[in-house]
């Protein structure tokens, strides 16, 4: 599928305070704790406990969140599909959504049990 500039628009307004229960909860149904959630969002982002609080305090649109966020060096290894998007096949000009979707793989790995040391990409040396 291509990504549009109204969807990437989208999600940018769209209020992060909104969708991180229902990350939280899927990843509950699945065994994975909060900790975890918010173990893969740092990696990622770069934020602590306390800043994704603000941002979740604050009403934070991902345009906000992603703004804000220092995306992790290894973030391009983050490969595959999401919601019918192939993440690698996003073009740079809508990296909103890309980091939006990289994000979501992160969690999805997370919900389907797979290790935490593999869900934090490393280079391999």
């Amino acid at each position: 599928m291509k990504v549009t500039a109204e969807k990437n628009e989208k999600v940018a307004k769209m209020i992060f305070a909104s969708i991180y229960p229902l990350y939280l909860n899927r990843l509950e149904k699945n065994g994975r704790t909060k900790e975890e959630l918010n173990q893969v969002i740092k990696w990622f982002t770069g934020f602590d406990q306390d800043a994704l609080q603000a941002l979740i305090d604050e009403k934070a649109t991902f345009g906000t969140f992603f703004q804000k966020a220092e995306i992790h060096p290894n973030a391009h290894l983050i490969k595959g599909v999401v919601c019918g998007y192939r993440i690698e096949e996003i073009e740079d000009e809508f990296e909103l959504y890309k980091q939006c979707r990289q994000m979501e793989k992160l969690i999805d790995e997370l919900a389907r049990g797979r290790k935490m040391e593999k869900i934090l990409r490393e280079e391999k040396k």
